[in-house]
């Protein structure tokens, strides 16, 4: 059982309690309450998976987000919400093992803009190939659930 279903335990709750209410205030809430606990038990492992690519949680995520676009370097300080000079010792560890490089943006020569190098890229793909693997509990669905489960999550993130 994990931490957050053991706390609901104590509390005499079980986080499947009340799964037949009807209202949808509180199935919204019962969905995103076990959503969040099945992320929240596998983000446990994300400190280890980032070790396999000799990276830090936060340098992982640099990586991934820097693989979208280009990206300031106040953006980054923003995103982590952390102050500027923690990004830079964060990017100047990324560079160092060239994954990452600084050019000047194209707008304002002052600000600094983030890229991943080809290495960086590289890495990048096998990270996001790494976090792509479900968890075992997901891995284990039925195909008609994971088709259900797709689409659902599919609709959440792409409103119409």
């Amino acid at each position: 059982m994990s931490s957050s279903s053991e706390n609901l335990g104590r509390r005499g709750k079980s986080p499947h309690s009340g799964l037949d209410a009807q209202e949808p205030e509180a199935l919204s809430k019962q969905a995103w309450a076990l959503l969040f606990e099945l992320m929240s038990a596998h983000m446990r492992n994300f400190p280890a998976l980032a070790a396999e690519f000799e990276l830090s949680p936060v340098q992982a995520h640099v990586v991934r987000q820097l693989g979208e676009a280009p990206l300031a370097m106040s953006t980054l300080a923003n995103y982590l919400s952390c102050d500027a000079s923690n990004v830079t010792g964060l990017v100047d560890r990324l560079e160092a093992r060239g994954l990452v490089e600084r050019r000047s943006s194209e707008q304002d020569r002052r600000v600094k803009m983030l890229v991943l190098t080809e290495a960086g890229a590289a890495l990048r793909e096998r990270l996001m190939a790494r976090m792509a693997e479900p968890p075992e509990l997901i891995a284990a669905l039925s195909d008609e659930d994971l088709r259900a489960l797709r689409d659902i999550m599919r609709r959440a993130l792409c409103p119409q």
